[in-house]
């Protein structure tokens, strides 16, 4: 199957520009879509039996749940301003509207719900922000929705990645339910690149090599992660974003780094297994 899904240059009626289903990816957990939406324009959905973490990654709206009202969120307007996102948990069974303030780009990261918790606004200022890594794998990392706040099963993350930089690097992977060794997580990888001419790299692969693909990426392309390893790279002069959407039958992340490279994480002694995303 193609691991590599385009972003649409036009968007359709309702603004979306990218979706990613359980059924497309041949999968069972994780779906993922972007919209675009000028000002004045809104977005409405029910939950069903998803729940969903709604990240404004570029833009001012107002969203509502059945329950809850968010009005004017949102400050950034680029990713590339590396601030932590505004976002909104909604949980399964619910429904939601995003109403464009300002024009808006906003993901919809989906996973199953059993309707656990109630629908919440992620601040900024909730975010945990940490650096990982060392040298040219060092990255900035935005924790949205990560195993220690509350979800049913998503896990949220987003990465920046300096030019000439590699992330989620050295590589890992999470496809065997082994636990409390490694957890089994379905994964989409959603790139932006600045400037939006550039290009990045993704590979990914599995031990055996019957998965072993590498990807040249473009601005708005989102990669599928069905197993194995998956380590990207900016090249010189671009720097690379991208949002991680995970999920599986635990909500928890817990990784198996490849043995050829593991020797990079005893290269520093401050730097651990942590520091793989």
């Amino acid at each position: 199957m193609d691991l590599r899904v385009p972003s649409r240059r036009e968007p359709r009626e309702d603004g979306n520009v990218l979706s990613v289903t359980p059924q497309s990816a041949g999968w069972t957990y994780v779906g993922f879509e972007v919209y675009t939406l000028e000002a004045g324009q809104e977005l409405r959905a029910d939950t069903e039996g998803m729940e969903v973490c709604l990240v404004l990654l570029a833009g001012v709206a107002t969203v509502q749940t059945s329950k809850e009202a968010f009005v004017g969120i949102g400050k950034r307007k680029s990713v590339f301003e590396k601030t932590p996102p505004f976002s909104v948990y909604v949980p399964a069974f619910d429904q939601y509207s995003v109403l464009a303030e300002t024009k808006l780009e906003v993901a919809v990261c989906k996973a199953p719900g059993k309707g656990t918790y109630p629908a919440r606004l992620i601040t900024p200022e909730e975010v945990g922000v940490e650096v990982r890594g060392y040298g040219n794998i060092e990255r900035l990392v935005h924790n949205i929705l990560p195993e220690q706040k509350d979800a049913d099963s998503l896990l949220v993350v987003e990465v920046f990645t300096p030019d000439g930089h590699w992330s989620s690097y050295p590589p890992h992977k999470h496809d065997e339910d082994n636990l409390p060794h490694e957890s089994y997580l379905e994964e989409t990888y959603y790139h932006r690149i600045e400037p939006a001419q550039g290009f990045a790299i993704q590979r990914v692969y599995s031990d055996d090599r019957t998965l072993d693909e590498t990807i040249v990426l473009q601005d708005g392309d989102a990669v599928l992660v069905p197993r194995g390893y998956h380590p990207c790279s900016a090249p010189p002069g671009y720097q690379l974003y991208y949002l991680n959407v995970m999920a599986g039958p635990v909500r928890t992340w817990k990784f198996h780094n490849d043995a050829d490279h593991e020797w990079l994480m005893q290269k520093r002694g401050k730097d651990d297994e942590s520091n793989s995303v």
